[in-house]
Formats: structure tokens, C-alpha cells, sequence
């Protein structure tokens, strides 16, 4: 493990404690949990992924109109007025 040193406002570092002390474990690990929480949140997607999820719902959903693909710029502008 690496030693590392943060700072905290008077109301983090005292809501940690109280949380800590409910769970019966050390602070540290209440923050090494919460770093793993971001961590795990932000994990970077690859951009064959990206696709993948893209074409997956390529088709999914119907606007009911015939011509979108004639006057989709037409539509977007009419959207952002709204």
C-alpha cells in the first residue's frame, strides 16, 4: 500500500469517523472503499465497445415520421428550438 495524505472538511472528516466507527472499521478503509467506488464508476470504455453499444441500438426507437433521413436536419433544428 501506498501512504498518501488528503484533507477534509470538519464535516467530512467527522461524518467518515462517525461511519467508520458504525461499521467498526478503520477510516482508511472507508476511504480506500470510496476510491474503488469512483474508480470502478469511471472506468474508461474502448471505442470498439462504444460501437458495439451504438449499433446495438441502431433501430431501437421510431420517431413515425417517413423522411427522417431527408430532413433530419430540418428535425434537429426544430428540437432545439423547443
Amino acid at each position: 500500500m501506498v501512504r498518501t495524505q488528503i484533507q477534509l472538511t470538519n464535516e467530512q472528516y467527522e461524518s467518515l469517523k462517525r461511519m467508520a466507527q458504525a461499521e467498526g472499521i478503520p477510516m482508511a478503509e472507508l476511504v480506500r472503499r470510496g476510491v474503488d467506488k469512483i474508480l470502478k464508476s469511471s472506468v474508461a470504455i474502448s471505442e470498439e465497445e462504444l460501437r458495439q453499444r451504438a449499433l446495438e441500438i441502431a433501430g431501437r426507437f421510431n420517431s413515425g415520421k417517413k423522411d427522417i433521413s431527408e430532413k433530419h436536419d430540418d428535425y434537429l433544428a426544430e428540437a432545439i428550438e423547443d
